[in-house]
Order: C-alpha cells, then sequence, then structure tokens
C-alpha cells in the first residue's frame, strides 16, 4: 500500500446500504480525479445478515486487487455488528472506526477494546430517518466517513453525489435532497 492510499473497510447487514455506498463514494471520489476501487465482499447473504464492502483511494493507480486486511477506516453501519463480528479485525493503532450509534465514544471505545482516539460516532438511524424516512444509515455515514478522513472537499462530495443520485432518482428529487441532507448533517454531527 503507498503512502498516498487510503483503505476502507464497510460493515453492515444486508439491506443497510453498506454496497450501495462504497460503490457511491467510490464515484465520488472518481470525478475528483483520484483512482478508486470499491468491492463487496458477500455470499448468499439475505436480508439482515452482515456483509462487508471495500473502497481503497490513491492519488496513484492502484495495482492491489486483493481483500483489505489492514483498513485506514472502517465505518460500522449497524452497531450490534460490535457483539457479533470481528469489526476491528487489522486495524492498528492509527486507524479509525465510524460507528452508527447513540452511544458516546467512550462506550464504544470499551465495546471494541481499542483507544477513545480511533472512534467516531454519528446516530446515522435517527438522521436517516429525519431526512429520507428510512432507517438506512449509507448516506449520512458517507458524511461522517468524508469528515473523518478530513482531506475530502464535502461540497465537492455533495456535487458528486447530487450528480449520481439525479441518474438514479430524476423523477424523485426529494430523496436526492434528502440523501444530501443526510449527508450533511453527520458531516455536521460526527463526533470524536
Amino acid at each position: 500500500m503507498s503512502a498516498k492510499m487510503i483503505e476502507i473497510r464497510w460493515h453492515g447487514r444486508g439491506g443497510q446500504g453498506a454496497k450501495t455506498a462504497a460503490l457511491l463514494f467510490a464515484e465520488t471520489i472518481m470525478a475528483t480525479g483520484m483512482y478508486i476501487q470499491a468491492f463487496p465482499e458477500y455470499g448468499p447473504e439475505r436480508m439482515g445478515a452482515p456483509v462487508q464492502s471495500f473502497n481503497r483511494i490513491s492519488e496513484d493507480p492502484i495495482i492491489i486487487h486483493s481483500g483489505i486486511k489492514v483498513p485506514n477506516y472502517v465505518v460500522i453501519l449497524d452497531s450490534s455488528l460490535i457483539e457479533s463480528v470481528p469489526v476491528t479485525d487489522g486495524l492498528d493503532k492509527s486507524g479509525k472506526v465510524i460507528v452508527n450509534t447513540s452511544l458516546s465514544t467512550s462506550e464504544v471505545a470499551e465495546k471494541l477494546d481499542i483507544s477513545i482516539n480511533q472512534v467516531y460516532v454519528v446516530n446515522a438511524s435517527r438522521i436517516a430517518l429525519e431526512t429520507i424516512g428510512k432507517d438506512i444509515p449509507n448516506t449520512p455515514m458517507l458524511g461522517a466517513l468524508v469528515k473523518v478522513i478530513g482531506t475530502l472537499d464535502i461540497d465537492g462530495v455533495l456535487k458528486n453525489v447530487k450528480t449520481k443520485l439525479m441518474v438514479k432518482f430524476r423523477h424523485k428529487p426529494g430523496i436526492v435532497e434528502g440523501n444530501l441532507a443526510s449527508i450533511k448533517m453527520a458531516f455536521n454531527e460526527v463526533k470524536s
């Protein structure tokens, strides 16, 4: 992995949008001229089963084509996975974890047995319910991830996400606006 490469592992449950979030994040970042990869890892899981998706972002071409073993960031769309899935596998002391939860960073750090300095929390489920009317926390978590990474321009991300969502939801502008609002809210509300 080059020093300029960022690796992200998304944990969610089938139906929460982990795969969609990784793909949308990648498409959004690609519009900035960076190199990207986005891929899911799942089998015949059903709605509600644990799933993983991955992103790589780099200023240089990406020649690695394998799963991510040592992520820089772990994004957890469902906090119940903390109890049942080894979500921090491969995370070193500089890695960051972003969790969709109403718990505090200290409570999450204790549950994960990692330093509080590595933990970020945001209530993405509440944000999703308020902005899009459904508990699908993927776009709010995308906003939280952008904030935690810290080197991405939120306005550029929002512009690129809007472009991508307009293609899919051109006849449903409320869905587009709701998702953009959820990204902004999570960007502003994520806490360390």
